[in-house]
């Protein structure tokens, strides 16, 4: 059951959804060049500030499934408010930082408060709005997230790019959402006291994770999901490499294509809401991968620009099926006392957008720009394949059925029916 009332839940909703938009803009404005500013001001080659940029994801990555169980402990409210005010700070200190050591720690920093706050703030919204409308918020939310990767960057370009300004903005807008969150909502008080106390026992740390992920169906849905974050998590990264080195113009090609996905992205999202509502959140994700699948062989097929951007719709309307629905399937077998943990276990797959361009390099180098993508094309229906066997599974048997403890009263049952036989 929901810890809020209806329309309370729905509020809650909308102001997540409102601040997921705020702080996308607040990163694309600021985080979109930070390769900017470690080579015009500290002088990094390319390969060490590819290094220093997948340090932050990757140690959030290890993070996040933790935070996950630390909000069904001790509230979502006072996690995801700290997870913003830390944010805060580190953005500003990416603004200020004088060394490149200062800026590192203060990369990681805001690199696992957003790792924090994604898991949690999925699971708050799960918790507040009603089950018929978690579908909705979910695609309201990725489509203002995409929104606000549009809008962010063009402000940042305005204010000037790579201006410690634009750092300092973004922290004090992160703050400002994390106390706004906290004034605004109210702590989950009407949630029946026993199954907070369950909640308290069967999760925190690592028993909270371990116990998560002996349930099959939310391990096949980590890998799932990390075999679509490597194809199209970080796809710009290396579909521009591509681009670059096989295509004349291949800058300008990159630039509509960018802008492709995302005029695509806010059209489609919409109608996928539908088509998701229609067929279900499994047959949608499977879907979804088919049009990646299709999206990769058009990439790897394309000669012109009319193809590639043919591809690209392909590819984004897949996006728009596949994040919604995966986050659909996630919230199904969890409940009121888990669903933090679930969602945390499940942003271990955020390793995904590591292994994207890091494979993705690697077969670029190798195999060519065909191989690459056609690799990728293996990935997507790998990933519908993993969806499907885990959502075919059954849930986890009860604590008491995996370590033996007996059934007392069960057994007194049986026994009393002995004594009648007798």
């Amino acid at each position: 059951m929901n810890a809020y009332s209806e329309r309370t839940g729905r509020l809650i909703a909308l102001l997540l959804i409102a601040g997921s938009g705020v702080v996308t803009i607040a990163k694309g404005m600021s985080l979109t060049f930070l390769a900017i500013r470690l080579q015009k001001d500290f002088g990094l080659s390319p390969a060490g500030i590819g290094a220093l940029i997948g340090a932050g994801p990757l140690v959030g990555a290890m993070v996040s499934p933790f935070a996950g169980t630390l909000s069904d402990r001790i509230g979502r409210k006072g996690v995801l408010t700290a997870a913003l005010c830390m944010a805060g700070l580190a953005l500003a200190g990416l603004g200020l930082a004088q060394s490149i050591a200062a800026f590192a720690l203060a990369h990681v920093v805001s690199a696992v408060a957003a790792a924090v706050y994604e898991p949690v703030s999925r699971a708050l919204m799960s918790d507040t709005a009603p089950p018929h409308l978690r579908l909705r918020v979910f695609s309201w939310r990725y489509l203002a997230i995409n929104a606000g990767w549009a809008v962010g960057p063009l402000i940042g370009v305005w204010i000037g790019a790579a201006y410690a300004t634009l750092f300092v903005l973004a922290g004090l807008m992160h703050a400002a959402f994390g106390l706004v969150l906290f004034v605004t909502v109210p702590d989950a008080s009407d949630r029946p006291a026993t199954e907070t106390a369950a909640a308290s026992q069967a999760t925190g740390g690592w028993r909270g994770l371990v116990a998560a992920l002996r349930d099959r169906r939310l391990v096949f849905f980590v890998i799932g999901g990390t075999l679509l974050l490597a194809v199209h998590g970080q796809w710009s990264v290396t579909l521009s490499q591509y681009l670059n080195t096989g295509f004349e113009d291949g800058v300008t090609l990159f630039a509509l294509l960018v802008s492709t996905n995302a005029a695509t992205v806010l059209i489609a999202s919409t109608p996928a809401r539908f088509v998701i509502e229609r067929i279900g959140a499994l047959k949608a994700l499977s879907f979804g991968c088919l049009l990646f699948l299709l999206g990769e062989i058009g990439f790897a097929a394309s000669s012109g620009m009319e193809m590639l951007v043919a591809s690209m719709i392909l590819f984004t309307i897949g996006e728009v099926l596949v994040v919604p629905s995966e986050y659909v399937l996630v919230d199904g077998i969890s409940d009121a006392g888990n669903r933090g943990t679930y969602f945390g276990a499940h942003s271990l797959s955020s390793v995904g957008n590591f292994l994207g361009p890091l494979i993705g390099g690697l077969a670029l180098g190798a195999i060519g720009g065909a191989g690459m993508f056609l690799l990728f094309a293996l990935f997507s229906a790998a990933s519908a394949l993993l969806f499907a066997i885990g959502h075919s599974m059954p849930p986890p048997r009860p604590q008491a059925a995996r370590t033996g403890t007996v059934d007392r009263g069960a057994l007194g049952g049986d026994l009393m029916r002995l004594g009648q036989l007798a």
